[in-house]
């Protein structure tokens, strides 16, 4: 039924919940996952010279961190047996760049976690994942 899973990370314990969920639908419907991890843009302001870090280093850092989440994602996945293909991706918005990246490889499915936002904060803030369902067109199937 599924053939292109997208599992997005942030590293959290919960997505690790979502990897594995997505890892035995891939098993089941021998699908092939893609990993993303989605780096934050450097928070320019007007007083450039008020910044803490260096925007290369920012970006190397944000790259090393990305890499690493995805990483993890595909060496789980090859040691399952799934086939797997991973992504980094700078987006000011997770959820666009979840969908996105959904899109742009013709996936069926995105498994994703949970984080459980709720009263005020979710109301002021939303989340990532609800964002994801509001807007995406295909299945999206939350962990807890």
């Amino acid at each position: 039924m599924f053939k292109r899973i997208l599992v997005p990370t942030d590293g959290s314990e919960i997505s690790a919940k979502a990897l594995n969920t997505a890892i035995g639908l891939a098993r089941v419907h021998s699908a092939k996952l893609y990993a993303l991890s989605v780096k934050e843009p450097f928070p320019y302001s007007a007083v450039s010279e008020m910044q803490p870090t260096p925007p290369q280093e920012f970006f190397d850092a944000q790259e090393r961190i990305a890499s690493a989440r995805v990483k993890l994602v595909l060496d789980q996945a090859t040691e399952a047996g799934v086939a797997c293909e991973g992504f980094t991706v700078e987006a000011l918005h997770a959820w666009e760049a979840i969908i996105e990246t959904a899109n742009n490889h013709q996936c069926d499915l995105v498994v994703m976690a949970s984080h459980g936002r709720r009263g005020v904060q979710a109301l002021l803030l939303g989340s990532e994942t609800q964002k994801v369902l509001t807007h995406c067109t295909i299945p999206v199937l939350v962990v807890r």
